[in-house]
């Protein structure tokens, strides 16, 4: 009698016993919503599912909810130091076994068809990479559906070129950014794909803009399968020169990286003058806020159009700027949790 096969690790073959996804779920401090993420995850339909959570060093009783949760489906890694977002997830990605790999933010839910539906859109059109649609549930139990159903059936795949273009801050009005990519961890693996672990911001604009750069073709699923829990408490930011400043360097490196074609190198040019102009709109509300009319003066003689921008109410500028930023960042004038949810540090992890 043969030993069965053990289950591969990120950059081995799979064999016939890894299940079809591994939902990757980072989580620091989330004891108030952790069971329901993992229990969403669990109910796939059609699916063979493992749940990998990623504790970043808690300082609640994450950990111990999730050790509690009685099925083997499931398993618990602990960080001995906190690595963000980004490591927190990689670490969850160096464990998975799953040939699909989604990541789940700890205080939202997935459907239960959402990854079936996926994977099949994805394997019919021979792509490594699948979005779909969501939904945003507010506190009052109200449910917004992101984008309208028709203009995802419209696209017949993501490309980076649409991708780049959606992420431009003060331009997009489709910002393809608040999507949740599902990914093939074997694609992963080949090209060497992970978190960028220094971002706190950003960090999945980046990933999902490299796998398509690397020649990952990505399938769009119109139906809404992943549900954004807007919660009492969320915790607010402001959208920081720091936070505009950490993703133009990440975009610097993402172009050193990778060779794009023209027309992608064309919008890449359009979101760089965005991030400009959002750098130095902010630049000039931070000298107005300090009555300094002459640091106020040096930046609107520098870039004019941060005058224009002034012509809307400041708050409401600032929150048309976090919104459109690639990754959120909640912000000190909406006493809520932006649609994409991530907070820099928590990330819910």
């Amino acid at each position: 009698m043969t030993t069965p096969p053990v289950n591969e690790p990120m950059n081995e073959p799979r064999n016939a016993l890894s299940p079809d996804v591994t939902f990757v779920i980072a989580a620091y401090n989330a004891a108030d919503t952790i069971t329901r993420a993992v229990g969403s995850a669990l109910a796939q339909e059609g699916v063979t599912v493992e749940v990998i959570v990623i504790d970043d060093c808690s300082s609640d009783v994450t950990a111990a909810l999730v050790t509690a949760i009685d099925d083997p489906r499931v398993r618990l890694i602990a960080l001995e130091r906190n690595r963000g977002p980004g490591g927190a997830r990689n670490a969850g990605f160096e464990a998975a076994r799953g040939r699909w790999i989604a990541v789940l933010d700890s205080d939202d839910t997935v459907r239960p068809g959402r990854l079936a539906r996926m994977i099949a859109r994805a394997e019919a059109a021979g792509a490594q990479i699948v979005v779909d649609n969501l939904d945003v549930l507010s506190l009052d139990g109200k449910n917004v559906r992101m984008f309208e159903d028709a203009e995802l059936e419209a696209l017949p795949e993501l490309t980076l070129p649409a991708f780049i273009e959606s992420n431009v801050i003060f331009r997009s009005e489709h910002n393809y950014g608040y999507m949740k990519p599902v990914f093939e961890r074997r694609f992963l693996a080949e090209h060497g794909l992970s978190f960028d672990e220094s971002l706190r911001i950003g960090e999945d604009y980046i990933l999902l803009a490299a796998a398509l750069a690397c020649g990952g073709r990505c399938a769009i699923e119109s139906s809404a399968g992943y549900t954004y829990h807007i919660r009492e408490g969320s915790i607010s930011r402001v959208l920081k020169l720091e936070h505009i400043d950490a993703m133009m360097a990440a975009d610097g490196a993402f172009l050193r990286r990778y060779t794009l074609d023209p027309l992608s190198l064309m919008m890449q040019r359009k979101r760089a003058r965005g991030f400009r102009q959002a750098r130095s709109f902010l630049l000039l509300v931070e000298q107005l806020k300090k009555r300094s009319l002459a640091g106020a003066l040096r930046t609107a003689l520098a870039d004019p159009t941060a005058l224009r921008h002034l012509r809307m109410p400041i708050a409401a500028r600032l929150r048309r700027l976090a919104a459109r930023a690639p990754q959120p960042a909640p912000i000190t004038v909406a006493a809520e949790r932006s649609p994409l949810g991530n907070d820099p540090h928590t990330s819910k992890g």
